[in-house]
């Protein structure tokens, strides 16, 4: 396959590349496409200097696969002229998340939905992909009736201009540019509330904000579950990497012993369980930097709830929240390509 990134300046995109790598992804050719006020900058690649060309429209001739995290509006404007071209977009931005006709796609959850695609195929919210590989084996086992869930996420998933502006106030000056009003350090925001400028609007009620539907919508997308009752509240928190989420769950079936599910979701792929806390073992956001696993610890039977479980999972937003996780449908697009030939 012929490869590209675009976006490949960013701080997801820069992760794409070193999971390309680590993954030991074969390919014959990548390239790398930013804006033109990125276009020049040299990347290393394995023993290779690849330079950043510009974008544009001709960019996709002879590329199969095109990596996009590069923000909804370059995606809506050039990945339907990459498809048209024949080249598969895996598209990191919200532009397609909801669009029946674009997979909403998490390799250990739905893997199947992106062999079913129009050369369009999307990549779910950070928060989001976390929680549907914790919620997949308790449903299958127990299904599901309510997720309550609250995320503590980390400033880089806004962005250079998120990590920027906490760096600046940890240094005691004033940020030039902001993705909030608030303070972002020693503080917690919304996402796009009372002036927050990194997330969108809320909802036509002012009740949710645009990153608390995403992970409403995307949840029962991807688990194909149109009816599930969900609520989310999204935080941004002071850390510089790594998501973690509180979550409550209600089951129609009652649930085993507590080792009974720390040996299901261990057996789970990409779940990783670290579940003692009388001996200080639980995820943390330092804990998974770097890491592609989503970890689950705390895990502890809710009891104002019948069949209700509670739990706390953590995860590298760059990574298995964006990068690994593209870079994954990636790899079950060569699969079938191979089983095809």
């Amino acid at each position: 396959m012929n490869i590209a990134i675009v976006g490949a300046t960013g701080l997801v995109g820069r992760t794409m590349i070193a999971v390309l790598q680590e993954r030991k992804v074969d390919y014959d050719s990548l390239r790398l496409f930013a804006s033109a006020t990125s276009a020049g900058q040299t990347i290393t690649v394995g023993e290779k200097d690849l330079v950043v060309e510009t974008l544009t429209p001709e960019s996709f001739a002879g590329i199969d696969v095109a990596l996009f995290s590069a923000g909804g509006q370059v995606s809506k404007r050039f990945a339907p002229i990459a498809a048209a071209q024949g080249c598969v977009v895996i598209d990191n931005s919200s532009a397609f998340r909801m669009d029946p006709d674009v997979p909403l796609v998490v390799p250990e959850v739905n893997p199947n939905d992106a062999l079913n695609h129009h050369n369009i195929i999307a990549n779910p919210n950070c928060s989001t992909i976390q929680l549907v590989v914790a919620l997949k084996p308790l449903h299958e086992h127990y299904t599901l009736r309510r997720v309550v869930v609250s995320t503590y996420q980390s400033i880089s998933g806004a962005g250079q201009k998120g990590v920027d502006q906490l760096q600046t106030e940890l240094a005691g000056k004033i940020p030039s540019t902001r993705i909030s009003e608030h303070p972002l350090a020693f503080n917690t925001v919304f996402h796009g509330v009372a002036g927050d400028a990194d997330a969108g609007q809320a909802d036509e009620t002012g009740m949710f904000t645009e990153e608390e539907q995403k992970m409403m919508r995307e949840t029962r997308r991807i688990m194909n579950l149109p009816d599930l009752s969900i609520a989310a509240t999204c935080v941004r928190i002071p850390v510089l990497g790594g998501h973690a989420e509180s979550v409550a769950i209600e089951c129609d079936k009652p649930l085993p012993s507590m080792a009974e599910l720390r040996s299901l979701l261990a057996a789970t792929p990409g779940v990783v369980v670290a579940d003692d806390v009388m001996h200080q073992v639980f995820p943390t956001p330092v804990q998974v930097a770097g890491t592609d696993a989503v970890v689950i610890g705390r895990l502890r039977k809710d009891p104002s709830s019948k069949n209700g479980l509670l739990f706390w999972i953590a995860a590298d937003n760059l990574r298995k929240g964006a990068a690994t996780n593209a870079v994954q449908i990636l790899e079950l697009l060569q699969h079938q390509t191979t089983v095809q030939s």
